[in-house]
């Protein structure tokens, strides 16, 4: 459905990124996690606001080296900052872009995928943050295009709008439509869709989510002999008579400081693209650390690999959600309500932890 080649972009003075390929196809959703240089970009490109400078895109078989014009009826937007008629009640809302967009599909139906029900006939003046989030959902449905472009589409809704919208991917997806995700958030790339990249000045890099088990595959295939066993005995005695004072406090390092934390502070931990993060109070905190390192460090302070990617916190974890069959997350007791991914092999490991089955 989108398939781009080559595609690049350069400022006076820097990379946004360089020259790329990938593709979207029917019945997939992709999500491209990026800074706002590159997603403005590459949306510019994307909505002909920019031409293509440089590469081709292709959309639905139809190839483009300068402005895209044509395509813009195949494909919907969800942007981020998007014009509202907010003295119109939700119904008429979706009724006036029934109209504009030729749907046959029935607006009560619409509401109700998208779980505002009760709120059809209010209007979007009164509605909160996420339930207008859900108005801008119920119009990707209607518009009917068979590529979708969504800009940050769960950015600080509630856990029910998140519930809805990666229903409707699925929904959109087995009806043969393609997605395509661009947010700087790596939980709401990896708990919508199964294929992520991460696109910046370095380029496209795809994000290894595969299971867990993967990485100890093949770990303990060869057996160990007599020496590296005795070689490692002698070194834990020496660590033990070494190590009388145990330093438990993670280094950060924020421009020419170094903040100590204790583990107890730590809401959870985020690794991606080889670089590890504290999240602490809802900022975050870079480490020299590895994600193993900090797994190993924290596990007797509660800590739990939730995800691949993910260490978190349980003392701090209020709920587990339940989105589908295999995606799961961990809401945090925080002001933000915070979601960490929680992978389905872990779920299992979690629901063993705290005996239930």
């Amino acid at each position: 459905m989108l398939s781009i080649k080559q595609l690049e972009s350069y400022t006076e003075h820097s990379v946004v990124f360089p020259a790329f390929t990938m593709e979207v196809s029917r019945h997939e959703a992709v999500a491209l996690h990026t800074g706002m240089n590159a997603r403005a970009v590459l949306l510019g490109i994307l909505t002909g606001k920019l031409p293509v400078a440089e590469g081709e895109i292709t959309i639905n078989g139809h190839i483009y080296t300068g402005r895209i014009r044509q395509a813009v009826p195949e494909i919907a937007f969800m942007l981020l900052e998007e014009g509202e008629y907010t003295r119109l009640t939700v119904k008429e809302n979706l009724r006036f872009y029934s109209k504009l967009y030729g749907s046959s599909r029935p607006v009560d139906e619409v509401i109700r995928m998208v779980r505002l029900d009760a709120k059809a006939g209010v209007r979007l003046s009164a509605l909160s943050h996420s339930e207008r989030k859900r108005v801008q959902y119920a119009r990707l449905i209607i518009q009917g295009s068979q590529l979708l472009v969504c800009e940050e589409p769960d950015q600080n809704v509630d856990n029910e709008t998140k519930l809805v919208f990666r229903r409707l991917v699925q929904q959109l997806c087995g009806s043969g439509k393609a997605v395509l995700i661009l947010t700087g958030n790596m939980e709401t790339a990896l708990s919508t869709t199964n294929r992520v990249y991460r696109l910046d000045e370095k380029g496209l890099q795809a994000f290894d989510i595969q299971g867990e088990e993967d990485q100890t595959e093949g770990l303990a295939e060869a057996e160990p002999n007599l020496l590296d066993i005795a070689e490692e005995e002698a070194v834990n005695e020496a660590e033990q008579t070494l190590r009388l004072f145990r330093f438990e406090k993670i280094p950060t390092r924020i421009n020419d400081k170094i903040i100590l934390f204790n583990p107890p502070e730590v809401d959870y931990v985020e690794s991606s693209d080889g670089q590890t993060q504290l999240s602490i109070g809802g900022e975050l905190y870079p480490t020299t650390f590895k994600i193993n390192e900090l797994e190993e460090r924290l596990h007797s302070y509660g800590f739990f690999r939730c995800h691949r990617s993910y260490l978190v916190n349980l003392q701090k974890v209020r709920e587990v959600i339940t989105f589908t069959r295999n995606s799961y997350s961990l809401v945090l007791d925080d002001a933000a309500k915070t979601s960490v991914p929680l992978s389905k092999t872990k779920m299992a490991e979690l629901k063993e932890m705290m005996g239930l089955k």
